[in-house]
């Protein structure tokens, strides 16, 4: 148990410094390689551009995950202040609906890339795993949000007195 606790807390930061990793060491690299050695590597600028793909959409739960997304603050303040926190609540349903149908056509659109064998020119990798960043990342965030919105509500049901 004590590993799917470290997990929870800790997935999208550990990969999120092993793709900054990766991608840091692949294009030193590729510096040293076409300035030093006067050869370029065909697949480093490919692969630092999918690990900074994976980045994003991870770093998207991420965000979620410690509250410091992009948000509206002006917007949310334009209500009574004692139902601005279902108002935020609302907004995290409406987002979490919104992931939903972002991963169920992301994920359509990875299997198809899949099924039509498309690969990358420099690597020859499948295309499908650059495409599953977008559902994965997704899920991360469903996951996140619901964690989130469970916090919430019992925060309400105790201010409350439930």
């Amino acid at each position: 148990m004590k590993f799917f606790k470290y997990l929870d807390e800790h997935i999208e930061e550990i990969l999120l410094i092993i793709f900054l990793i990766g991608m840091s060491i692949i294009i030193g690299v590729q510096v040293f390689m076409r300035y030093v050695m006067k050869s370029s590597l065909s697949w480093s600028e490919e692969v630092a551009r999918y690990m900074f793909i994976w980045m994003v959409y991870i770093g998207i739960s991420y965000g979620i995950k410690t509250g410091k997304h992009v948000k509206i603050d002006a917007a949310v303040n334009l209500f009574p202040k004692k139902i601005r926190k279902y108002v935020l609540f609302l907004s995290d349903i409406m987002f979490l609906v919104f992931a939903g149908i972002i991963i169920k056509y992301s994920y359509q659109v990875a299997m198809l890339i899949f099924k039509l064998g498309q690969t990358s020119p420099g690597t020859g990798i499948l295309m499908g795993y650059v495409y599953l960043a977008v559902p994965i990342g997704f899920i991360l965030v469903s996951i996140r949000l619901i964690q989130k919105m469970v916090l919430k509500a019992r925060d309400m049901n105790l201010r409350r007195g439930v």
